[in-house]
C-alpha cells in the first residue's frame, strides 16, 4: 500500500518514470468556459473601432497593410463569407484563440514538471487575464498575438526540458505564423533567438535545426515583406508614428505599473515567482526566456510604454512557472490556496467589468480611460445614420460627383459595413491602409468629410479649409450611451469648392497612426 501511495505520489509530481504528468482535464473546462464567455458577450455593444477596419481590410485582401499582417484581415474575410457582417461571427476566432490560450497555460505547466493540480491553476491565471479575455472579446490582432507568444514560449520550455532540438522547426513555423498576424512575435522570436546566440544555451541548443527554424519563420513572412518592399516599407513610418503617440519618457511609468494589470492583480504573485522559477531552475534555455522578458520590458517601455499589453502572451509562459515553483507553498497550508483563489475571484470580477461587456451601455463612460474596447464599440450606428442623412439632403445632381471622406478608418469600416446597402457610396479614408486604396472619383467637387471628436482631430476643420473654400457642419457627432468616445463631438462636414481636383490632394491627406 506504501509503494502504491509512492506511486500515486510520483505521478501526481509529474515524475513518474521520469516523465511529466498528463494533462488535467479540467484544463480543457477552464478553456470551455472561457469560449463560452467570451461568446455569450460577443453580440454586445456593437463593432469595435479596429473591427470595423479589419472588416474593410477584409474587402481589400493583399499580402500584407500598412499597420497590420495578412492573417487577421483574412479570418474577417471568412467571417464574412460564413456569417455576414456579424459580431458574433467576427468574434468567434479570438474567442477560440483565447481558449487555446488557455490550453496552453496547462501545457506549458505541464512541461515545467507541473502536476495536474498545478496545470489547473496556471489555466485559471491564464483564463482571467484581463489582457486574455478583452483581447478575445475584440477581433483585432492582440489575441492571435497572445496565443502565438504563449505557444512559442511553450516550445521553448519543451526544447529545454528534453534538449530535443527537432522542435526547434516548430518555434519557427510559430514564429512565422505569428508574424503574419502581428509584426512583435517577430520581435520576440529575433530576442529569443539573439539570448540563445550569446548566452551559455548556445553551447546545448543552439544547432543546425535553430538555423532551420529561422528560416521557415522568415519563408512564412516573405509575402509580408514583400508587400512592405513594394509599398515604401510603411509599417517603419506606422511604427515612428505609434512611438512618438505611445513612447517616450512620460510613459515610462504607464508601461511599468500596466504591467500589473496584464494579469489578474492576484496573479502578479504567481508571474513574479515564475520568473524566479526560470532564473533559479539552472537550465540555461528557461533562463534565456527571464533575459527576453527584461530585454522586452526596457524596449517596449521606452519605444511604446502607453501599449502595455505588449507583453501579454509572455505572462502565460510566467504564470504556468510560477504555478509550478509556488506549489509546495501553497499546498503546505489550505487557506492560502483559497486565499488566493478568493483573490483571483474578485479581483478577476472587478477588471471584467473594465475590458468586457458586461455593463448597460449608458454605464461605460467611466471605464473609457482605463480601457477604451467598450467605449470605441458604442455609436456606429447612429454614426451611418447621421452621414445618411448628410447624404441624401446632398441634390442627386451634386451627388453624382461626390465622395465620403473618413479622417478616421473606423469610420469608413462603419460606413462600408453598416450602411452597406442603405445607398451610400463606398467611403474612402486617408488613414493608414485606407490611403493605399485610393480616393475614390479623382474628380469629385463635393467632399462629405467625417472627422472624430476634437480629442482625436484636434483642429482638423482647419485643415478642411486650407482644401476647400466652403466647409459647413452638417452634423454632429454623439451616441444614446453618452460615451465620450473617439467619436464623440466630432462633425461631418460638406466640403465645396475645392481648391485643386481631389485626387491631387490625396497624397497630402494620409495619416498613419
Amino acid at each position: 500500500m506504501a509503494d502504491d501511495q509512492q506511486r500515486r505520489t510520483a505521478s501526481e509530481a509529474g515524475e513518474a518514470g521520469g516523465g511529466i504528468a498528463p494533462l488535467d482535464r479540467r484544463v480543457f473546462g477552464v478553456a470551455g468556459a472561457v469560449l463560452a464567455l467570451l461568446m455569450a458577450l460577443s453580440p454586445r455593444y456593437g463593432f469595435h473601432i479596429d473591427e470595423l477596419y479589419f472588416l474593410d481590410s477584409a474587402r481589400h485582401l493583399q499580402a500584407s497593410y500598412v499597420d497590420q499582417p495578412l492573417l487577421a484581415p483574412l479570418l474577417a474575410r471568412v467571417s464574412l463569407s460564413l456569417f455576414g457582417v456579424s459580431e458574433a461571427g467576427l468574434r468567434l476566432w479570438p474567442a477560440l484563440a483565447a481558449a487555446g490560450t488557455v490550453v496552453v497555460g496547462g501545457l506549458t505547466a505541464r512541461e515545467f514538471g507541473g502536476a495536474r493540480r498545478t496545470q489547473f491553476l496556471a489555466a485559471i491565471a491564464t483564463g482571467t487575464m484581463p489582457v486574455l479575455l478583452g483581447g478575445g472579446h475584440i477581433a483585432n490582432t492582440t489575441s492571435y498575438e497572445v496565443l502565438a507568444w504563449a505557444s512559442i514560449a511553450l516550445v521553448v520550455v519543451r526544447i529545454g526540458r528534453t534538449g530535443d532540438t527537432r522542435w526547434w522547426l516548430a518555434a519557427g513555423a510559430l514564429v512565422g505564423a505569428g508574424s503574419e498576424f502581428n509584426h512583435l512575435a517577430a520581435i520576440f522570436g529575433i530576442v529569443l533567438l539573439a539570448t540563445v546566440l550569446i548566452g551559455p544555451a548556445r553551447r546545448t541548443v543552439a544547432d543546425r535545426r535553430l538555423f532551420v527554424g529561422a528560416v521557415i519563420a522568415v519563408l512564412l513572412v516573405l509575402p509580408d515583406l514583400w508587400w512592405q518592399a513594394r509599398h515604401g516599407w510603411a509599417m517603419f513610418e506606422m511604427t515612428r508614428a505609434l512611438n512618438a503617440e505611445n513612447g517616450g519618457a512620460g510613459n515610462i511609468l504607464t508601461w511599468t505599473v500596466g504591467q500589473l494589470g496584464i494579469t489578474c492583480v492576484a496573479m502578479v504573485l504567481l508571474w513574479a515567482a515564475g520568473l524566479r522559477f526560470l532564473w533559479q531552475s539552472g537550465r540555461p534555455l528557461w533562463q534565456c526566456l527571464v533575459t527576453a522578458y527584461a530585454v522586452l520590458f526596457v524596449l517596449f517601455a521606452v519605444t511604446t510604454g502607453a501599449q502595455v499589453y505588449y507583453l501579454g502572451g509572455l505572462y502565460v509562459c510566467l504564470l504556468a512557472a510560477g504555478a509550478v515553483g509556488l506549489d509546495g507553498w501553497l499546498h503546505a497550508r489550505p487557506d492560502r490556496m483559497r486565499g488566493l483563489m478568493t483573490a483571483t475571484a474578485v479581483s478577476s470580477a472587478v477588471l471584467a467589468v473594465v475590458v468586457l461587456p458586461v455593463l448597460p451601455a449608458s454605464a461605460v463612460g467611466w471605464t473609457y480611460g482605463i480601457n477604451a474596447n467598450s467605449g470605441n464599440s458604442i455609436g456606429w450606428p447612429q454614426l451611418v445614420g447621421a452621414v445618411q442623412r448628410v447624404w441624401t439632403e446632398i441634390p442627386a445632381r451634386q451627388r453624382a460627383d461626390a465622395v465620403i471622406f473618413a479622417a478616421d478608418y473606423g469610420e469608413a469600416g462603419a460606413v462600408n459595413e453598416l450602411g452597406r446597402g442603405s445607398g451610400l457610396p463606398t467611403a474612402v479614408s486617408a488613414h493608414n491602409s485606407g490611403w493605399w486604396w485610393g480616393p475614390g472619383n479623382p474628380q469629385a467637387t463635393t467632399v462629405v468629410a467625417i472627422v472624430p471628436g476634437p480629442d482625436q482631430a484636434h483642429g482638423y476643420a482647419d485643415r478642411l479649409h486650407r482644401y476647400f473654400r466652403h466647409v459647413r457642419v452638417a452634423a454632429t457627432l454623439s451616441n444614446p450611451a453618452g460615451v465620450h468616445n473617439v467619436e464623440w463631438g466630432g462633425h461631418v462636414y460638406v466640403c465645396t469648392e475645392p481648391r485643386r481636383p481631389w485626387g491631387a490632394m490625396w497624397s497630402e491627406l494620409r495619416t498613419y497612426g
